[in-house]
């Protein structure tokens, strides 16, 4: 694997440092929303029943040892449930997207290097394959069929190692994106989850 890394050239190593950025992003997100998920599950009817039964103060108790973006909103929702229907939306908006700013965290990262892995594979071909003409113009006589593929073939390696960063992370890309929209989603539906407490699930 080194010796491939060192034959594409020097591109290759921001290639290979874009991997690493985008691997530490994914393995981070996936796990932040797991845990979320999992938090979710356990708390969310524990809280609508609270709030059913008017126990306002033991809700925001149990909001207050949850962390998360619906515990959030849900805890400003209870603590201003008492102001008027145009303050409290204004009030769920602005924390609503501080919460998905949160959500959406390094995620923009994660779109530039797809889509500038790519480039600097093929920036690493051009060069390399000016380097194997100008190798071959120097010769100036017959080429050797095999010196000539050998540049060639590790010229390519670069766009190789390119689309193999770009890909992987394009896709984890949307699922996350996928993942930020489902929970922006149940968050938007949070007064109205509160608001019935014999509701179904959201």
């Amino acid at each position: 694997m080194l010796n491939l890394i060192f034959k594409g050239g020097i591109l290759m190593w921001p290639i290979l440092a874009c991997s690493l950025v985008s691997l530490t992003i994914i393995l981070e997100k996936l796990h932040y929303f797991h845990r979320l998920q999992r938090e979710d599950n356990k708390w969310l009817g524990k809280i609508r029943t609270l709030v059913g039964e008017e126990k306002m103060d033991q809700a925001l108790n149990y909001c207050e040892r949850m962390s998360g973006p619906l515990a959030h909103l849900i805890k400003v929702t209870l603590i201003n449930r008492h102001l008027s229907s145009s303050r409290k939306e204004e009030i769920f908006s602005q924390v609503g997207a501080q919460e998905l700013e949160k959500l959406e965290k390094h995620l923009s990262a994660l779109g530039v290097i797809s889509h500038i892995s790519p480039l600097l594979g093929l920036f690493g071909t051009v060069v390399g394959m000016i380097k194997v003409f100008i190798a071959v113009e120097q010769v100036g006589g017959p080429v050797d069929p095999g010196l000539l593929a050998g540049g060639i073939w590790e010229a390519l390696l670069t766009t190789a190692a390119g689309l193999a960063v770009a890909i992987p992370t394009l896709v984890m890309y949307h699922y996350l994106e996928g993942r930020v929209s489902h929970i922006y989603r149940r968050m938007k539906m949070v007064p109205l989850y509160l608001a019935e407490p014999e509701g179904g699930e959201f």
